[in-house]
């Protein structure tokens, strides 16, 4: 077989092969997603925690609120363990894998019973084979037509 027809037949299989791998990593980050907020809505500490990487981040809400991981968890862990948790439920959810294959972001809109439609965003790391949150970011989505006066607010609050 002539070498550049080797070469034609190596590249498409490496393109097949690369494309499964990616469906398979786009599947297994949107199942540790899902598994975050069933988690969460669980109180279930241990499940929660064990889906971020050691070094993650999650920002929340207000600008305040950057919290390194060890720190979230010990704010979090009296809620979980008196079963107390919070329910955002995926309603629409977009994940891009890097071309290594090694990290992939995501925004997912969010329904929430206290605070309405919120958004999460945020990047997922490959540690050991696993897809590991290393940072998550919740915010709620302001309306444009409202947004000047919620920042009226948020400066008058800052005063």
């Amino acid at each position: 077989m002539p070498s550049l027809l080797r070469l034609f037949i190596i590249s498409i299989c490496l393109g097949l092969g690369w494309s499964h791998l990616q469906a398979a990593g786009l599947k297994s980050a949107h199942d540790v997603l899902d598994q975050l907020h069933l988690a969460a809505a669980e109180a279930d500490g241990d499940v929660y925690f064990n889906l971020f990487a050691d070094d993650a981040v999650f920002l929340g809400t207000d600008a305040t609120e950057r919290w390194p991981i060890a720190a979230f968890r010990a704010f979090a862990t009296p809620y979980f363990e008196s079963g107390q948790g919070w329910t955002y439920v995926s309603t629409e959810r977009n994940i891009n894998v890097s071309k290594d294959g090694l990290h992939a972001s995501f925004d997912e809109l969010l329904d929430s019973k206290s605070y309405g439609l919120c958004r999460g965003t945020g990047v997922l790391r490959l540690v050991a084979g696993a897809w590991k949150i290393e940072q998550y970011h919740l915010r709620i989505p302001v309306p444009n037509d409202i947004a000047r006066d919620v920042v009226d607010q948020i400066r008058k609050l800052s005063k």
